[in-house]
């Protein structure tokens, strides 16, 4: 599944977990109307592999309340040997990351204030990464009266995270020597995209559906959304293997492409009826592969290229005269034509 020795040849992580919450529903069932409270539907955790860039697994969860921590042995069931799991400091609990270990496999987590744990060594620098300057410690934590030893990878930032933050602290058990400290930096740098593919699911996909009161109707919705994800990652990683990995990453729009999808479906069907499409079923993985990607070679890249917004500008602050609340179009646009003649 993700096994360690990719790690270390291709230096990149092989699996990322992370929890979304389904956003809050209408209240049409006649349980909800009394309350003004928004319900929420439920949330599901979804465990991602980047090297396919496919998820792999969904854990959903009925009640909106719950915490994460309460699906963690849904989520630790999963785990084997030589794995390296990435999450978020939701995710740092002393019997998580001490459950990881006893499974002989690797973690890469971001501290939690509350997680207790005692220094062995003091920090000592390591190098720079691309976000800031990156220090180490040992460390030891408890957990079921066992004594684990891991690393604290203490990454003090340029510039301060959206929560205001100038450092961030991950925990990892990699092997030092190979996988040093701005090495697990960047690793978890890279959790971002379990984020981007609920920021995809959400806007591309209408994952979370506003009428979908049902916490099981709501969840069905959310996970056949990350079915059509999956397509979409499965689409794009063809594309990078004929125009080139960086280029579909850097370049290509996620909604360009689903909007053009979702536009032409309908009238394909129609166009060419379904029994001409049943000779996919005897293809096997390598011929697909051949058509898929002799396909792509025909995909037009400048029709779904991103158009990234521009810095904008600082206006200057409005004039207010209290005395005319109003004023006219035509003597504004007069006197404004009258200034830049006026200008030599």
């Amino acid at each position: 599944m993700w096994n360690a020795p990719v790690l270390w040849e291709n230096n990149i992580a092989n699996g990322r977990v992370d929890g979304s919450c389904l956003a809050g529903t209408e209240r049409r069932l006649a349980a909800l109307r009394p309350h003004a409270a928004k319900p929420l539907p439920g949330k599901a955790i979804a465990i991602l592999d980047p090297g396919t860039k496919l998820v792999v697994d969904v854990i959903p969860c009925e009640d909106g309340h719950a915490q994460e921590r309460s699906l963690f042995n849904q989520v630790l069931a999963q785990v084997q040997p030589q794995q390296v799991w990435i999450a978020d400091r939701n995710f740092c609990t002393a019997g998580f990351l001490g459950t990881i270990v006893q499974q002989s496999a690797f973690f890469v987590i971001r501290q939690h204030g509350g997680l207790g744990y005692e220094g062995v060594s003091e920090l000592y620098p390591v190098g720079l990464c691309k976000t800031g300057t990156v220090f180490e410690q040992h460390i030891e934590i408890v957990h079921e009266g066992r004594t684990f030893r891991c690393r604290r990878i203490l990454v003090k930032l340029t510039r301060p995270t959206r929560d205001q933050e100038w450092e961030i602290a991950i925990l990892t058990n990699l092997p030092p020597t190979e996988a040093d400290g701005i090495l697990v930096a960047e690793l978890y740098q890279q959790r971002w995209s379990v984020e981007t593919l609920f920021q995809t699911v959400t806007q591309n996909f209408h994952g979370e559906i506003e009428t979908a009161a049902y916490p099981k109707a709501a969840l069905f919705s959310y996970c056949m959304a990350l079915s059509a994800y999956n397509l979409l990652a499965t689409l794009k990683t063809v594309l990078g293997s004929v125009h080139g990995i960086e280029k579909i990453q850097a370049g290509l729009s996620d909604f360009y492409l689903v909007d053009d999808i979702q536009g032409i479906y309908r009238g394909m069907m129609i166009a060419i009826p379904s029994v001409h499409w049943q000779c996919f079923c005897d293809y096997t993985l390598d011929q697909l592969v051949d058509i898929l990607q002799h396909l792509a070679t025909k995909v037009h890249l400048k029709s779904f290229r991103k158009h990234p917004r521009t810095p904008k500008k600082k206006r200057k602050p409005l004039m207010v005269d209290g005395k005319h609340p109003h004023c006219s179009t035509a003597r504004k646009l007069k006197q404004y034509q009258a200034a830049k003649d006026f200008i030599p």
